[in-house]
């Protein structure tokens, strides 16, 4: 019989356009259980009013990104003895830089709409994803996942910089548009992300990778595709009359 823990559980709860104000749950709960299994457990039994997203279960699907004593977390992955102070209290917090619909749901909507102008696909004919070698590969799916990005936000809402432009493309989409480039070498890409919204706004604080729960590592892929942009103008520059430039 595992021991139990009595924890406090902040949740901080907000209708669109109305002030914020927290709400506390007093729950026994065992530690090895998940975040989100206390939210759960809040909705279940002691108030059916409660907002939130979740789907998956096990990290893949990104839906139940929040902050979690002020961290970014997946909480359906992230077990209660890792983030509960130690005086018994867990809060929990809708992701920042985002609209706030209710409660923990936030607004990614625009979020989504970023990511699709990168020209970023997430799957990939079994022909061209990059998978180990099967003799007779199974014929049932016709694409695989080809990159990591789950597109949870978490990035987004630890970034310093998006809190400072709603404009701002964010880590996720800098980084994809990093993957889309050196795939294809696309000008269309680097032309998209090369403004002050784009590559020249990320303060290279890397928070972004510090919280991905997927390890893309979107601070690294955002140098990385500054280093990229500047050599291609360098290149412009310095280029001899009539030569064309590769991408």
């Amino acid at each position: 019989m595992p021991t139990l823990w009595k924890i406090t559980l902040e949740i901080l709860r907000q209708r669109q356009n109305q002030p914020p104000h927290v709400e506390l749950f007093e729950l026994e709960v065992d530690p090895d259980e998940n975040v989100l299994d206390c939210i759960e457990r809040v909705w279940a039994f002691h108030d059916r009013s409660l907002t939130f997203r979740h789907a998956c279960h096990h990290s893949t699907c990104g839906a139940c990104g929040m902050r979690v004593n002020g961290v970014e977390k997946l909480t359906c992955i992230t077990p209660v003895r890792e983030v509960t102070h130690p005086n018994g209290v867990l809060r929990v917090e809708p992701l920042r830089n985002f609209p706030v619909l209710s409660d923990l749901v936030v607004d990614v909507s625009g979020f989504f709409q970023r990511m699709e102008q990168t020209q970023l696909s997430s799957i990939a004919p079994l022909s061209q994803a990059k998978l180990p070698f099967e003799p007779n590969p199974p014929t049932i799916w016709q694409g695989q996942r080809l990159i990591d990005c789950i597109e949870c936000g978490l990035c987004v809402s630890a970034c310093p910089a998006a809190n400072t432009s709603t404009s701002y493309f964010g880590p996720a989409v800098l980084a994809a548009a990093q993957h889309v480039y050196r795939q294809t070498n696309n000008p269309t890409v680097m032309q998209l992300v090369n403004c002050a919204d784009g590559l020249w706004r990320c303060h290279s604080a890397y928070e972004c990778s510090a919280v991905c729960p997927s390890n893309v590592d979107p601070a690294w892929r955002i140098m990385d595709m500054r280093r990229a942009t500047v050599a291609h103008s360098l290149r412009n520059i310095f280029k001899r009359p009539n030569q064309k430039v590769a991408p």
